[in-house]
């Protein structure tokens, strides 16, 4: 059993230390830190941690995303991808939320996820408000005065 002063990071269930390869998928219920090198996809319920060290080579699935090492796959985050300014990511995302820091670097596409309460709304009121921009907005306007 691992005491609090020995440093473990409370709420992670399972770390892949600097030191570590691992290859092959990772399916987990909890959080996941990687601060080593994974090839394989990763699919867990919980968070996912990607040190500023850390390599993975393959698809990441989980609620949030915090990245700050390389990732070489695609992400898909129901909650938030936060890339941070160590942080590089080749690979197409889907997201909820996404916030990169100045410094990150991204290359690929990026797809908002729609939250099922605006689809609710979107199948009510017949009309979907997320789609679209700004002049195709202000066109519509003009059209109607």
């Amino acid at each position: 059993m691992l005491k609090k002063s020995s440093g473990f990071r409370e709420g992670i269930d399972t770390l892949i230390g600097s030191t570590t390869v691992l290859t092959g998928n990772i399916v987990s219920d909890g959080t996941l830190r990687v601060d080593g090198k994974v090839t394989g996809d990763i699919r867990v319920t919980g968070d996912v941690y990607i040190g500023s060290s850390a390599t993975v080579q393959g698809n990441l699935d989980a609620c949030n995303v915090y990245l700050a090492g390389r990732v070489e796959g695609n992400i898909t985050a129901t909650g938030l991808l936060k890339v941070l300014s160590t942080a590089k990511l080749y690979g197409d995302i889907k997201v909820n939320s996404f916030v990169t820091d100045e410094g990150a670097v991204f290359q690929g596409k990026c797809e908002m996820l729609v939250n099922s309460q605006e689809e609710k709304t979107e199948d009510q009121s017949g009309k979907n408000h997320k789609k679209g921009n700004i002049s195709e907005n202000s066109t519509e306007k003009n059209k109607q005065h």
